[in-house]
């Protein structure tokens, strides 16, 4: 009797691997199919991110605008190049007519010409359009990483730049009494670059922040 009781009984123990192997076989399939999806998601995630680095941000400002912003910006720097040129160089070259109202030579050797008695004004608006020329290209306008940051970034140096404006108009129409035809180019250039992304800010907003990349485990 005891023998047959263990002779029914000895098939449970062979049982065992089979049914671990079997677990281990269904685990093996179910970490498979998660990183199998993992793989896929990955993949998604990353032509998305593609995608949204190549094509224009939805609602943003038209391709003319971003141009055209561009072509100032470098029309602007042209300019500053050469009246950083003629400072320097005590207007040796400066094309500039000279009457009751115009006279360069005079507006731009004036004290009023030197900011705090330091910096040159021409050095200023030069600093000013290097900035603004990489910041107003196309690749500029529609960045995604920190696309929001130079935004504003753009935004405050042409609040700044049309200020400095305000100030120089103030400074030549009443206290030195004339106007420089290469410096009125300069605001005009200024204005109509403030103008354009004033009213860009206003109409398509700001890019929004980037968001952290999620990470695939």
């Amino acid at each position: 009797m005891a023998t047959s009781k263990q002779t029914k009984a000895s098939p449970r123990p062979a049982q065992r691997p089979s049914q671990y192997k079997g677990g281990q076989g269904k685990g093996g399939g179910q970490n498979l199919n998660r990183k199998a999806r993992d793989r896929a998601r990955a993949r998604e995630l990353a032509e998305q991110r593609a995608a949204a680095e190549t094509a224009p941000a939805a609602g943003g400002p038209p391709l003319w605008l971003q141009l055209t912003t561009l072509a100032l910006s470098i029309l602007g720097l042209g300019v500053s190049v050469y009246m950083t040129i003629e400072h320097f160089t005590n207007n040796a070259t400066l094309a500039c007519s000279v009457n009751s109202v115009v006279n360069c030579g005079a507006v731009t050797t004036s004290p009023e010409s030197m900011v705090f008695g330091v910096f040159p004004v021409a050095v200023l608006g030069l600093a000013f359009f290097v900035f603004m020329v990489p910041v107003t290209t196309p690749w500029a306008w529609r960045m995604k990483w920190h696309g929001r940051e130079v935004a504003l970034l753009r935004l405050a140096s042409a609040i700044v730049g049309i200020g400095f404006v305000i100030y120089l108009l103030y400074v030549e129409l009443f206290q030195v009494g004339f106007i420089c035809l290469e410096c009125t180019s300069v605001h005009v250039i200024t204005f109509i670059l403030f103008a354009l992304v004033a009213v860009s800010a206003a109409v398509w907003g700001l890019p929004q922040g980037a968001r952290p990349r999620r990470q695939v485990r």
